[in-house]
């Protein structure tokens, strides 16, 4: 079986590991994080692997997974680059869904085969994620021979790979923060409007189930046009102007988003239009 290291072990890192290793694809081996406590959490919640302190403590390893913040994955490349200089090249891949393998050119200067794996899941809780995690898709990018490398073991614990190419990541990725991440900030707005027009807040979690829940539900049904309600959906101009105006002076940059996704709202609804016509 093949060893892993995992350069960063949070959420992702925990989430992958957990099933690689419940999956007996891959050993998990040395685990280095921001402090040996952490470390040691994630060898917890994986149930396999070695906490260590430093880069200089771990061993050679087939694969590596660098699954550190986007911010940091170019510094822990050149400091892998530089520690890890009498060490033979390996293959290391990041799990960025806006970074491509480039990122990575300190090891791939050194020999190291380099490549990007970023699954579209939202890792809020490993726990969680590790029971939503079969079926998700999984864009790999990078040298083609790890990319072949790295697809059946992430289809070994449920994925659905497909490839990215490195000039379209940052939309890629883009379109998973349109996807995912302002969901969350939508909802809190919304329950910040309703907490201001008086809505009782014994009420806001029933609004927040119901609608959310009707929402999912219509767009896996029927499609994100279908799906279309409200203002924009009926060609409303007057009332989202209205509705626009007076977000803006609850909150202005609520009120700019308002706008901007109303706009794209009537886009959406002229083209579900002109597909059923």
């Amino acid at each position: 079986m093949r060893t892993l290291n995992l350069v960063g072990c949070g959420r992702v890192g925990k989430t992958l590991g957990y099933l690689w290793h419940q999956h007996e694809t891959l050993q998990i081996q040395d685990v280095l994080t921001t402090t040996p406590e952490s470390a040691q959490a994630a060898v917890a919640f994986i149930g396999a692997g070695h906490a260590v302190e430093s880069l200089a403590q771990m061993r050679p390893a087939d694969l590596w997974l660098m699954a550190v913040p986007d911010r940091q994955i170019a510094e822990s490349a050149r400091e892998m680059a530089q520690v890890l200089a009498g060490m033979a090249p390996a293959t290391v891949f990041h799990a960025s869904g806006a970074l491509s393998s480039a990122v990575l050119a300190p090891l791939r200067d050194r020999g190291w085969q380099t490549a990007s794996a970023h699954c579209i899941l939202s890792f809020a809780a490993p726990a969680a994620a590790v029971q939503q995690f079969a079926g998700t898709p999984c864009g790999l990018e990078g040298n083609v021979s790890v990319r072949e490398a790295l697809r059946p073991i992430f289809a070994a614990i449920g994925a659905a790979c497909f490839t990215v190419e490195a000039d379209k990541k940052v939309l890629y990725h883009a379109a998973a923060v349109f996807g995912t991440n302002f969901l969350p900030v939508l909802q809190a707005l919304a329950e910040d409007l309703w907490h201001d027009s008086g809505v009782p807040p014994e009420l806001l979690p029933r609004l927040r189930a119901s609608l959310l829940r009707n929402a999912v539900d219509n767009v896996l049904a029927l499609g994100p046009a279908g799906a279309l309600t409200g203002p924009a959906a009926r060609g409303d101009i007057a009332l989202v102007q209205h509705q626009g105006q007076a977000v803006s002076q609850w909150d202005p940059a609520a009120g700019e988003a308002y706008r901007s996704l109303s706009e794209l709202a009537l886009r959406l609804a002229r083209e579900g239009s002109i597909r059923q016509d």
